[in-house]
Order: C-alpha cells, then structure tokens, then sequence
C-alpha cells in the first residue's frame, strides 16, 4: 500500500460504506441481498475500465468514477431496465492516493444520487499494473419485458438517439492538443461527452415494446450495430447523411463523408442504437421522456452492415475499437 494510503478496510469503512445501500449490510459481510420485486427480472451487466485504455491518467477521479458507473447503467438502459445497485471492484497500483480516492467516492456519491442507485458490495486489491475498476450493475426489467440484441426484423428501421462520434472527438482533443491548451467552450463539451456519458434510462424504459432491439453505442456506431446484425441475421444499412452530429463535434472534424465516417466509427458515446416497426411508436416514446431520436438506416434480408454515402457504399476499414 502507499504511505499516504489506509489499509483495505480503512478504506472501506471511511470511503465506501457511507455508499451502501439496502442489502449490503454496511459492507460488513462478504455479499448482499437484493430485494426481489413482483413481476420482474433482475437484469445485471459487468464492465471493467482500464487506465489508459478507457480512460486517460489525467482525467479527475470523480468523472473516472462517473464513467465507471454510468457505462454499466447504459447497458442496463439499452434493456429497457430501471437500475437497482451495483458492486465495485478496484484494483488500485500504490501510486493511488487517499486523497484521489476520496474524490472517486464523491464522484460515485453524486451519480448515486442523480440515478437513484447504490453500492452493494465489491473488492479492492493492489496491483502493480494500471489502475483497473470493473463495475457489475443490476437492474430490474418486467419480466419478458427486456429489449435484446436479436429481435431486428427485414423491415424495422434504424435509430439512434443523441447526437455520435462526440466522445471521439473528445478523446482527439485530450491526447492530440499539447498540454495546457485552453479550449474552447465547444471543445470543453466534446471532452466532458468522452469522461461522463448519459446513460438513456428514460428512453430505455420508454422502448419496451416498441424496439425490436436494442444496445448501447460503446464500441462505435457501424461495429456495434453489426453485433445486432449478427444475432438478428440481418443487414442493417446506415446512411451516413443521416447521422446525427453535433455542432461542436462538426466545428472539430467539419462535414463530408470522412468526418461522417469518423462518427460512426469513434466509441465511448453511450447512446442507445436500435431497430423498431413503428416510427410513430418511436416518435412517440421518444417525445414522452424529452429525447432526441434519429431514424439513420433500415433493416433488410442478408447479413452485416452498410455504411451508405450518397455514390454508394463507404468502404470503412475498421467499424469500431476492438480489444483484441
């Protein structure tokens, strides 16, 4: 352990169990209990960040603990499910202070109280690798109510909501622009899309029933729509005219089907992509929770996916990020 670091249990005590919820038993006993609710299923979703593959070693701790959280709530979104808590595992190098662990506490402190979840229990270890958390988030979802990867129909069409490739370019300007760099407000925005994403809870919960299926965009648009494609065995065709991009991030990399291509294919937006029959439907459930929704492209017989400029198919080299 660092000098300047508490034992394990320290730790927990003074950082932690002040985030315990109903059924973690103050973070006393080795797991939790979570409350069954009538008529639902427990939805639960496991993501782990890795320093400097998922976020930069200059980034605050609290927008690294809001990322770490917000990405598993995603996933939870995407399903259509309302969170219920999360468990959290740390695997912290000695450099880690007491002091940036505090502020990682008070980050999660924050989103607990703007998403309404708690902590249930987890680990901490040392590490002489990168700092590396891994969140394991739970949810609940009416039961036979969960909006899966598999359900797109020849017919559905395309849907995005928000605005794509934001977070790429947020990550473009903390990695390529010399250090110290005053931004612009624009920029500021685009970094701030790359280190706290927005979960779409109310437009997940919104979607029962009318998406045929659903994910969250982490990987990039293109790869993580070929993963509902794959499942669905379907073709999904995406016009790159359709992408909804924002002004900031048009301000940074300009318009044209290169920039375009870039949006589609730059990951970290947490956005929810997914296929429906009824517009109007989407329409709908989108207006209901106050959400921009895009219709980008259509559902048809074959296999994989196509990025279609206006002279044809984009060729694209890479979809999106892969780990391996």
């Amino acid at each position: 352990m660092g000098v300047n670091r508490p034992s394990e249990f320290e730790l927990i005590s003074a950082l932690f169990a002040p985030l315990a919820g109903e059924g973690a038993f103050g973070l006393l006993d080795d797991v939790a209990a979570i409350p069954a609710r009538t008529g639902c299923e427990l939805a639960v979703t496991t993501d782990a960040l890795v320093e400097g593959v998922h976020f930069l070693p200059t980034d605050p701790a609290e927008t690294v603990a809001k990322k770490a959280l917000r990405v598993n709530l995603s996933d939870l979104a995407a399903k259509g499910a309302e969170p219920a808590g999360y468990f959290l595992a740390l695997s912290l190098p000695t450099r880690v202070s007491f002091n940036w662990l505090k502020q990682f506490a008070r980050g999660l402190g924050e989103d607990q109280r703007e998403f309404s979840v708690s902590l249930l229990g987890g680990d901490t270890t040392a590490t002489p690798g990168p700092l590396t958390l891994a969140i394991t988030a739970a949810g609940y979802v009416p039961r036979n109510g969960m909006v899966h990867r598999a359900g797109a129909k020849p017919g559905d069409a395309v849907y995005v909501s928000g605005t794509v490739g934001d977070a790429g370019g947020g990550l473009e300007i903390l990695t390529k622009r010399p250090s110290g760099t005053r931004m612009s407000r624009s920029e500021e925005d685009l970094v701030s899309r790359y280190r706290v994403p927005t979960p779409r809870l109310a437009l997940g919960r919104a979607l029962r029933g009318v998406a045929s299926a659903s994910l969250d965009v982490s990987d990039g648009l293109l790869a993580d729509l070929g993963h509902i494609a794959d499942v669905s065995r379907v073709n999904i065709t995406v016009a790159a005219a359709a992408l909804p991009v924002s002004k900031p991030l048009r301000a940074l990399w300009g318009d044209g089907e290169d920039a375009a291509t870039k949006a589609a294919t730059a990951g970290d937006d947490y956005e929810l992509a997914f296929t429906s029959a009824s517009h109007g439907a989407v329409m709908a459930a989108a207006a209901s929770v106050g959400m921009a929704v895009t219709r980008i492209g259509k559902v048809s017989a074959g296999r994989g996916v196509v990025f279609m400029g206006k002279n044809g198919e984009i060729p694209v080299r890479r979809a999106g990020y892969r780990h391996f």
